[in-house]
This record gives C-alpha cells, sequence and structure tokens, in this order.
C-alpha cells in the first residue's frame, strides 16, 4: 500500500489588467501525467460527496469557482481543507479518506487524476479502510 499524501499545491497565476490565466501542466507543476478529469458542479446545499479512498491513485482537486471543503483522514490524521481560489490546489494521493462538503452554490470542482476510473481502486466502506490502512501501515 503506497503511503498517503495530502498537500495545497500553488499555481502562478498569469494575468493583467484583461483577467486572469492558470496553466496546468503534466508533471510539471501538478506532479503526475493527467489521464483522467471530471467535474463537479450544481451541488445542493448540505449534501456532501466523496465518502471512499482510493488504494493508489493521485488527485488534484480544484475549486475554479466557489467554495468547498475537503475533509482528508489518514494515518490518524484528520483535517479539513477549504478550497477558495482557482490558483490554489489540494492533492490527495494514496489511501486517504475523503469527504467533499459545504459546497457554495457557485461552487465548481475540477478533479484531475493519474488514472483511468477503475472500481478496483475505491475502497468505499470506512470500515473497511480502517482496517485496510491499518493493516498496510503495520506490514509496511
Amino acid at each position: 500500500m503506497i503511503e498517503p499524501r495530502v498537500e495545497f499545491v500553488n499555481f502562478n497565476i498569469i494575468g493583467d489588467e484583461r483577467g486572469s490565466l492558470i496553466s496546468l501542466e503534466n508533471s510539471h507543476n501538478i506532479g503526475f501525467d493527467i489521464k483522467r478529469m471530471y467535474y463537479i458542479y450544481g451541488t445542493q446545499k448540505n449534501i456532501s460527496r466523496g465518502f471512499h479512498a482510493h488504494k493508489k491513485l493521485k488527485q488534484l482537486l480544484i475549486a475554479v469557482s466557489g467554495t468547498v471543503d475537503i475533509y482528508c483522514e489518514y494515518q490518524n490524521v484528520k483535517q479539513t481543507f477549504s478550497l477558495n481560489s482557482p490558483s490554489i490546489g489540494l492533492i490527495i494521493e494514496g489511501p486517504v479518506w475523503r469527504i467533499m462538503q459545504n459546497f457554495s452554490e457557485d461552487s465548481v470542482l475540477i478533479v484531475l487524476a493519474d488514472g483511468f476510473y477503475d472500481e478496483n481502486d475505491y475502497i468505499r466502506e470506512y470500515d473497511h479502510f480502517l482496517c485496510e490502512t491499518q493493516k498496510g501501515y503495520k506490514n509496511a
């Protein structure tokens, strides 16, 4: 089992009086090659999403509009990260339980991933996540 990682990434803003631009480049300012991208929008108030972990997948989450909080749990660490700017991303790698919550009405959350959709990479049951990660770290 790979080691979990969660950290903010700040992107360089290029802009002038006409507006701003942020460039995302494979293995340059993202840290991995992108194989899949999707976005979440129109989430109803007081609805949370996620409730899963991945075994190996690397992801970069960016709130390109609005705000969203990302609750992460891994290796006995529990943290909530607020995404509120398109110039800040959150890298989530490996077995990190995540819950996306507190979506603003105008939120658009883009997720870039280093792998294609693979149901076998998901851990969807919280108790299974706790069991697998504790076992994985004891054997590491």
